[in-house]
């Protein structure tokens, strides 16, 4: 036997003696919910107990199945530890049998080298056969770095290279098996501060932020499940995609969601034209609501306030009342609050006079005086009641603000306004609005933390949104200023960051890909002079894959020419054309599933997907197809991780013709 084999045989056994600690963790947290049932204590404490011990056994069951280490770090005070996504233990006093990769120890993991060993002697790191749930006889391969004697050059390991370019099938995989120095960085940062991730196509921002999520998680607990964590994603297919990625780190019960199903109020009825849409995206539509709600304040009352108290009658004079108000104005509550604040400080007012006339009043005195009709009369006519969707449904009825023109006035007029704003058929952009009015009258609870992915396609409005859920909590920001592809995507991160309530946030840019190879983020670099974004151009560590253009006199044919030549490799197929020909090339692919690997998808769908060979039918007319048609082709050449196929019967765009 091979020293090898020998060290293979340890390291498999170490495996079974994890294994047998992870059932026996989880057969204890199993016992431990039973026994907390009967725990003698307050009904409140033992309730609490009771949650944390469900949600504990309830995460244990469901962690996904697979590796329990994958990393192994050799220290030079003589400790080892197996570095994997959760901590296992025989008990709980006991030293760990793996350590997890967020704990500071795992650090030296992803960042000791040969300059700097941080006191390592041996980095291990292990292959695991593909797709593999955890059976030790998958543990394959093994390779060690020794960073004291030179033997770390600071090239990308062969097993890290392996996993990275591995096949993509199925939804997102974690990273913490690969995580580079760079990333890890990013993702141990400072956890009350936010942060925004400027990642060209493949740097693996997106990872980043998941794992980020989890790190806070794993260090500050209590601060960030007591206000919840958030993670938005643009679109439900993505969520999709990445819903696997933080379970597999041990973590469960996270919000994910789109921002429009965090703001929804109602369905979505109707659908704006482009010019409403614009409008109501833009960030001078904040200052409208905020006019339209607050007009509804009368300043100056202007009549005195009578109240009766049995036989006798109390009054404010209005000028008492005018002070009132407007002093409520000055302090800027929420609108709900500042009419509450005013029905405070009036019946303060009539109870002082009141105690200069006949001594001391109870509170039951005050609570009589809150609830007289004439104080509510007075509140429903001076600070009166409303409701978001009131409020909406006046603006969008006769729009009248000097912050917008005459077209843009009459784009959101509704042409046929609806008999009451109950009977209202709302819009997408709608949704948006009625949030920033809800925010104005009362406020949402903040979360701890948000991470935000694709965060240059938000609208300043959508921003602002996002800006109220997380007033005392932190972000991180993902996006890629060069893949905006709305009407109003960001240009410049300062901007957005604006809108978002985190200005001076530091912008990081990650420009070093390990998921797109270097021919296809070559050939995507040639679109950024179009793009309007001032961003660093792309690279890669990866120097294999493969670009082919294929021009054609028949589409249908060579759509399934270009398939069938996919199919004949290992991994998954997307199929990625403009909106209008997804029903051509459905039909030209569909007797050629692969055993469900082809997958064809409207270019304004892919953003955050990724495929290993990509088939693009006719990119000029996704260029054409809308108003930033050249990022959306961006978008969607770097999809692919091994191969992509350009189809095209037309015209390539200019920027991507061979003969340049």
């Amino acid at each position: 036997m091979t020293s090898l084999d020998l060290e293979l045989a340890r390291e498999r056994s170490h495996h079974d003696a994890c294994r047998a600690a992870l059932i026996r963790m989880t057969e204890d947290v199993v016992e431990q919910v039973v026994i907390g049932e009967d725990v003698a204590a307050s009904g409140a404490d033992a309730e609490a107990l009771g949650y944390h011990l469900r949600s504990r056994a309830k995460e244990m069951g469901e962690m996904p199945p697979g590796p329990l280490f994958f990393g192994r770090l050799d220290r030079e005070d003589g400790q080892i530890h197996h570095i994997g996504r959760r901590r296992i233990a025989e008990h709980p006093a006991a030293p760990p049998l793996v350590v997890d990769w967020r704990a500071p120890v795992s650090r030296a993991y992803y960042q000791a080298g040969a300059h700097d060993p941080q006191g390592v002697l041996r980095r291990r790191r292990f292959g695991w056969a593909p797709h593999s749930e955890g059976a030790t006889e998958d543990l394959t391969a093994l390779e060690d770095e020794r960073l004291t004697d030179g033997g770390a050059t600071g090239t990308v390991s062969a097993l890290v290279t392996g996993e990275i370019e591995r096949p993509r099938v199925g939804p997102m995989r974690d990273i913490a098996a690969t995580i580079q120095p760079e990333q890890d960085d990013l993702v141990r940062s400072e956890p009350a501060a936010s942060l925004c991730v400027q990642g060209a196509p493949g740097t693996g921002k997106t990872a980043v932020g998941l794992h980020r999520a989890a790190y806070l998680l794993y260090t500050h607990p209590q601060r960030i499940r007591r206000s919840g964590l958030l993670v938005l994603g643009p679109h439900r297919a993505f969520l999709s995609y990445i819903s696997e990625v933080l379970p597999s780190l041990g973590e469960t019960g996270i919000r994910q969601a789109t921002l429009d199903e965090e703001i929804a109020r109602h369905p979505v009825r109707a659908e704006d034209g482009e010019a409403a849409a614009r409008v109501k995206h833009d960030a001078r539509m904040a200052g409208v609501l905020h006019r339209a709600l607050y007009g509804r304040v009368d300043p100056a009352p202007a009549e005195d306030l009578a109240v009766p108290d049995g036989s006798y009658h109390w009054r404010l004079p209005a000028s008492d009342l005018a002070a009132i108000v407007a002093a409520v104005r000055e302090e800027a509550p929420p609108y709900a609050t500042g009419r509450e604040r005013v029905r405070a400080r009036v019946v303060r007012a009539l109870q002082l006079r009141a105690e200069r006339r006949w001594g001391p009043m109870g509170a039951a005195w005050a609570r009589k005086i809150e609830r007289a009709r004439a104080v509510t009369a007075f509140l429903d006519a001076c600070w009166p009641r409303t409701s978001p969707e009131e409020v909406l449904a006046e603006v969008l009825t006769e729009p009248t603000d000097p912050a917008l023109t005459r077209d843009e006035l009459a784009a959101i007029r509704w042409a046929r306004p609806p008999r009451s704003y109950r009977s209202a058929r709302w819009t997408a952009a709608d949704l948006v609005l009625l949030d920033e009015l809800a925010g104005l009258i009362e406020r949402p609870e903040s979360y701890g933390h948000v991470v935000v992915d694709e965060a240059q396609d938000l609208s300043p409005m959508q921003c602002r949104a996002i800006a109220r859920r997380t007033e005392f909590g932190s972000l991180t920001v993902l996006g890629d200023l060069a893949q905006g592809t709305t009407p109003w995507a960001a240009r410049d991160w300062d901007e957005q960051l604006a809108h978002l309530g985190k200005t001076g946030t530091p912008v990081v840019p990650l420009t070093l890909g390990y998921r797109v190879p270097a021919a296809i983020v070559d050939l995507a670099n040639r679109l950024l002079p179009q793009l309007g974004a001032d961003v660093p151009a792309g690279r890669s560590v990866r120097r294999d894959g493969e670009v082919t253009v294929h021009r054609t006199t028949d589409l249908t044919a060579g759509v399934r020419e270009a398939v069938r030549a996919a199919l004949a490799t290992e991994g998954s197929v997307g199929v990625i054309t403009a909106d209008g020909l997804v029903e051509v090339v459905t039909e030209a692919v569909r007797d050629r599933s692969g055993d469900g690997r082809v997958t064809v998808l409207p270019a304004s769908v892919v953003k955050g997907l990724e495929f290993d060979h990509v088939v693009v039918v006719e990119p000029a007319a996704i260029v054409a197809a809308e108003e930033r048609g050249a990022n959306r082709l961006y978008v969607v050449l770097t999809r692919a991780v091994s191969r992509l196929a350009l189809v095209h019967e037309g015209e390539l765009p200019e920027c991507l013709r061979t003969e340049r």
